[in-house]
């Protein structure tokens, strides 16, 4: 029996990793032209101009901010958290600036440069 729960255990903890995995690092794609930038494959965009792409997407939140799986993927992919003010996050990656306005189901991703 206690042979059982152990095998139990270890398969959950499998399946938690491997779900983890893979809401973390497959459900981002980085955008070629706007600097690299990971963004959610979920978020459909609304609105592009020169310096800003808005997109829906479920999970962004202005009280939450961004997800922890999304934190983690910029944070894998060189972008280094820089400052908060309010609803906006900047992220700094060499020479490339970008502020991320997490509100109610909106994203917004702004060009620095």
């Amino acid at each position: 029996m206690k042979r059982k729960m152990s095998l139990f255990l270890i398969a959950l903890l499998l399946f938690a990793g491997g779900t983890f995995y893979y809401n973390t690092f497959f459900s981002y794609e980085t955008s070629e032209d706007y600097a690299d930038f990971p963004i959610p494959k979920k978020a459909a965009l609304i609105e592009k101009n020169q310096d800003s792409r808005s997109y829906t997407w479920k999970k962004a939140s202005e009280e939450n901010g961004i997800p922890l799986s999304y934190e983690i993927v910029l944070k894998l992919n060189g972008w280094e958290k820089q400052e908060r003010e309010g609803a906006s996050v900047s992220y700094r990656k060499g020479d490339k600036h970008i502020d991320v306005i997490s509100q109610a189901q909106l994203l917004t991703l702004r060009n620095m440069e």
